[in-house]
């Protein structure tokens, strides 16, 4: 009998018999190599260093515009208080876009692994200019408020897709030295701000602070886009989990407004403080519920744990939050007890903010060319935590406090670069966008908690009857001896701050970067 043939005569079905079944694996695996001989797809052609030098150029830019927007808007709300008659709002102008940019951080990081860099880093930027063209021609209070919101929206989406940008263009062993220039942009950003808002406010017109935005924006958006094309592409289109995001987003917004409100408009204890601490907390729990049981989460939790991630998140946060608390509350600490004028007391924060970066600069190099790059921050943290001990328990002249908080921020600055390569190094490209918004996500709250935690210090050592904020009315005739000992509280809160950081650096793992090999490593 023909083995193609069945008892009865009927023909064999073919696709049940080992034999044909092996004849037609044949026929496929000769097909696949046939097709394998065809000329592949070839990848981008690799970025030359003028293309790296532009987008770099252009990713400065873009981040000076959103740094800028959190310090320039200062020093002209006077003024904006009475064109509008409005003096009890102005502090939204502030709050709407410090709670909008801190929210949707973690959002567009997420979206840049599932859209793309270029397709979010375009939205940022849009809806950052819409934002400030609505705020320059606001005709009253409300209007600008709302626009506020509405470019902290673009704002909070510029700093995760810049970062993501770049580790899409240059390795992570050479990526140190390039986070130190953003480092210097939030410090040019940090300086210029107050000095140009003042000025607009005073001899052009306030709107200036907003009307500055757009041909910024667009030179940016100018030199960006046409090289975005050469980029690699590492995201991976999937379903988008709007829920998740929602939940974080308003858990979010609800503890900036705790931390915001809570010591100033609401005393820390009063029903609503507490009412708004239980609804961040149950939409935290909930958050966390969905994440869990989603098919695929917004914010996977697995990704913020292990051996790297939590450590490089919680040491960066320390730092910022350490630098932030002390550059708010500084200068009433040299207007009373040093008796500096308010011009005074900005400049001596120079040495606080700028040493830093040579900080940053300093561990962003060391990573491009050792083997054992945590090293270099562990040093930096330790020493800063030695300093900020000296400010602890001594009182200090002037000169001699300006260079011990200059060796202090000196140690504090490298925690920046190394937490940061770090953390991307350790997670898998598709998912360098989404680890990065929830690490500036992280570290914007850790800001407001360490504000709003030294402010608190401050009125238990100095009484609660003073205003901290810019009408500080009785603070300046406190006695310079009662000042003097509330601000050893601070300085030590910066100093265990500072030693957190230092612990998760020592206790993270150091992995491998990848680029070029450092020469110890061609040695070996």
């Amino acid at each position: 009998m023909n083995k193609h043939q069945r008892q009865g005569g009927e023909p064999a079905d073919q696709t049940t018999l080992p034999d044909d079944i092996g004849e037609e694996l044949s026929r496929i695996t000769t097909e696949v190599i046939d097709v394998s001989d065809a000329p592949p797809i070839a990848p981008p052609a690799p970025l030359s260093q003028d293309e790296v030098r532009t987008i770099l150029m252009s990713l400065l830019l873009t981040m000076f515009l959103a740094a800028l927007d959190q310090t320039i808007v200062a020093t002209a709300l006077p003024t904006i208080g009475r064109q509008f008659n409005d003096v009890g709002s102005l502090s939204w102008v502030i709050t709407a876009y410090l709670l909008a940019s801190t929210a949707v951080a973690p959002v567009f990081g997420t979206l840049s692994d599932i859209y793309g860099r270029r397709v979010m880093i375009t939205v940022s930027l849009a809806l950052f200019t819409l934002g400030s063209i609505l705020c320059a021609v606001a005709p009253n209070m409300p209007v600008l408020i709302v626009a506020r919101g509405l470019q902290g929206l673009g704002g909070g989406g510029i700093m995760p897709v810049v970062q993501t940008v770049i580790s899409d263009v240059v390795s992570p062993r050479e990526r140190g030295k390039y986070q130190a220039y953003f480092s210097g942009v939030w410090m040019a950003a940090g300086l210029m701000g107050p000095v140009l808002g003042g000025v607009f406010a005073e001899h052009l017109h306030w709107s200036m602070i907003f009307w500055i935005n757009v041909p910024l924006a667009v030179g940016a958006l100018f030199l960006l886009l046409p090289k975005m094309g050469k980029i690699p592409v590492f995201h991976r289109r999937r379903k988008v989990d709007w829920l998740g995001g929602l939940l974080l987003m308003a858990s979010a917004v609800v503890v900036m407004l705790v931390l915001t409100w809570g010591g100033n408009r609401y005393p820390w204890l009063s029903p609503a403080i507490m009412a708004m601490i239980g609804a961040s907390v149950a939409l935290a729990l909930a958050f966390v519920w969905h994440a869990r049981n989603a098919e695929e989460p917004f914010l996977p939790l697995p990704l913020l744990g292990g051996t790297v991630v939590p450590y490089a998140m919680v040491a960066g946060g320390c730092a910022l939050g350490a630098i932030t608390g002390l550059t708010v509350h500084l200068p009433l600490y040299y207007e009373v007890v040093y008796h500096l004028t308010a011009s005074e007391a900005g400049l001596a924060l120079i040495p606080l903010a700028a040493i830093s970066t040579c900080g940053a600069a300093i561990a962003g190099r060391t990573m491009a060319r050792a083997k054992h790059y945590k090293r270099v921050a562990v040093v930096g943290t330790s020493a800063a935590t030695i300093f900020g001990t000296v400010l602890t328990v001594t009182t200090l002249p002037l000169w001699a406090l300006l260079v011990v908080l200059s060796l202090f921020a000196l140690g504090l600055g490298t925690t920046f670069p190394v937490s940061v390569v770090s953390l991307q190094n350790s997670v898998a490209r598709p998912q360098i966008g989404t680890v990065t918004g929830a690490m500036n996500f992280f570290r914007a709250l850790m800001s407001s908690f360490t504000v709003a935690a030294f402010s608190a210090i401050l009125l238990m050592a100095l009484g609660a009857g003073i205003s901290l904020g810019e009408h500080r009315g009785q603070a300046n005739a406190i006695p310079v001896s009662d000042m003097v000992t509330a601000f050893h509280y601070v300085f030590g809160a910066a100093t265990a701050l500072l030693a957190c950081a230092a612990l998760c650096i020592v206790l993270m793992e150091e992995r491998p970067l990848a680029g070029p090999s450092t020469p110890a490593e061609m040695a070996e």
